[in-house]
């Protein structure tokens, strides 16, 4: 066969265009059907035309399951978690339709393990001298942001892991934030339910899936604005723009024990090591 030759997919039998050729172990794919596969399958390339359609024929009936699928909890931000704590079931996705998106519905018990890790990315701040050069600060700053990972390993026959960000799109800039204690709990919250670790009654700290509302929970450590009196749980008030009050107590740098003269302001960074500032060193 020549190179320009016209190829059809083996599994729909359609003309597949100069660009749209997906290679199979034994055969050709076209982008439609391969775009119905799994967005976990990456064994594309090792697979036979058999074991394609088998897995499409999965995905069709994963499709009809999805009418029946309920989420009553949601975990992270960009790509989510949809639990359907009653079915013991669970999908993720980052389509806001999620049911036109043929998610993969994975059952609880084909939980294997879950790992969670936070990271810390930190990139040092320059500023710019008389001459015009970049230099650092002294003591040098940081910009910060934290990362929280999961990664699900499952049982199915088409992939074993399922890899995602909770903080994807909206990650945290400090420890001290409600952002970054929300993550945490979510992350942990999520490892537990998953793995039926969590207790019957436990309480959940996710937000509830907007199809189906839950009560809304409560906020630890919300704050009431000085200025105009709404109620707040970040460190600037959505209603005036008022910034939160600094907490009572005296700051000790728990890298460099650096101490806050009485009176002033907690900065964010240490001036003294250039650490990040985190409110739980108050004393």
């Amino acid at each position: 066969m020549g190179l320009f030759d016209k190829k059809y997919c083996d599994v729909c039998g359609e003309k597949i265009g100069l660009l749209g050729n997906r290679k199979l172990e034994d055969g050709n794919l076209c982008k439609d059907c391969a775009r119905k596969l799994s967005p976990f399958f990456s064994e594309r390339r090792n697979s036979t035309v058999a074991e394609i359609k088998e897995q499409l024929a999965y995905r069709e009936e994963n499709e009809k399951r999805l009418v029946n699928f309920n989420p009553t909890l949601v975990f992270g931000n960009s790509e989510k978690v949809y639990v359907d704590a009653t079915a013991r079931k669970f999908i993720v996705t980052r389509s806001s339709n999620w049911r036109g998106a043929n998610p993969d519905i994975i059952d609880f018990s084909q939980v294997i393990s879950i790992d969670t890790d936070v990271v810390e990315n930190k990139d040092e701040i320059f500023r710019e001298d008389q001459n015009g050069n970049s230099v650092s600060y002294n003591p040098p700053r940081y910009e910060v942001e934290y990362e929280f990972n999961v990664v699900i390993q499952v049982n199915s026959p088409w992939f074993s892991q399922i890899e995602l960000e909770l903080s994807d799109g909206n990650r945290p800039e400090s420890r001290m934030t409600d952002l970054y204690r929300e993550y945490e709990r979510q992350m942990y919250e999520l490892q537990n339910l998953l793995l039926g670790n969590a207790p019957a009654n436990a309480p959940v700290y996710t937000q509830a899936a907007p199809e189906y509302a839950q009560p809304v929970q409560s906020v630890p450590n919300s704050w009431n604005c000085a200025s105009c009196g709404s109620l707040n749980s970040s460190k600037f008030c959505q209603s005036c723009g008022a910034p939160q009050p600094v907490k009572a107590g005296v700051f000790r740098c728990d890298k460099c024990g650096w101490t806050l003269p009485q009176g002033q302001q907690v900065p964010k960074f240490c001036p003294q090591c250039g650490d990040p500032v985190d409110f739980r060193d108050m004393q």
